[in-house]
């Protein structure tokens, strides 16, 4: 077995008590590789590709929203999955970008080892800088299951992050009109 990740994982099989050589465990380590390789597949995205240059010009000037983006991500401290749902918006100065690659950049940077307050920043920040709009406004609400089924054992817990940057930033009515847009109904 040459696959590091394959190794770690037959390691953690054995330091657990289990026999690896048990019918359901056989495959197991080759397993976990493939679904950590897939859970991580955002170290090796380039940005450039996600958005593929999907920019247009465009002289719309008002809020641009994609909601209830579903996103999963692990956790760095405990290497445990949180999940739950990313609200991006932006106001654009004569660009808009492809509405599918707003999702496609939040699954890339949930696609690491994360904490939830810097994958918002994250979002938030590269959005900004590829697309230079007026400003940009994204929010996560997360379950952690770091949270949810160990430690505090919390089942209804969530986190909520927030990264508000240009007119987002700077002008309250804007602010409101992002988190008034995004509330349930």
């Amino acid at each position: 077995m040459k696959d590091p990740i394959e190794s770690a994982a037959l390691q953690i099989v054995k330091a657990i008590g289990e026999d690896p050589a048990r019918e359901g465990l056989v495959k197991t380590p080759q397993r976990v590789a493939k679904a950590w390789r897939e859970m991580t597949s955002g170290y090796n995205a380039d940005l450039d590709k996600v958005f593929n240059g999907a920019f247009f010009k465009v002289n719309y000037r008002e809020m641009v929203i994609v909601k209830d983006i579903s996103f999963y991500s692990l956790c760095e401290h405990h290497l445990l999955p949180f999940f739950g749902k990313a609200h991006v918006a932006y106001i654009p100065d004569g660009r808009i970008v492809g509405l599918s690659k707003i999702p496609r950049l939040v699954e890339t940077f949930a696609r690491r080892l994360q904490v939830q307050e810097r994958l918002t920043e994250e979002i938030a920040g590269t959005l900004f800088k590829k697309l230079k709009p007026r400003g940009v406004g994204v929010v996560l609400e997360a379950q952690h299951l770091c949270m949810n089924m160990r430690g505090v054992r919390n089942e209804t817990a969530s986190a909520v992050t927030s990264s508000m940057l240009g007119v987002f930033q700077s002008d309250n009515k804007v602010r409101e009109e992002f988190l008034n847009l995004i509330k349930k109904q």
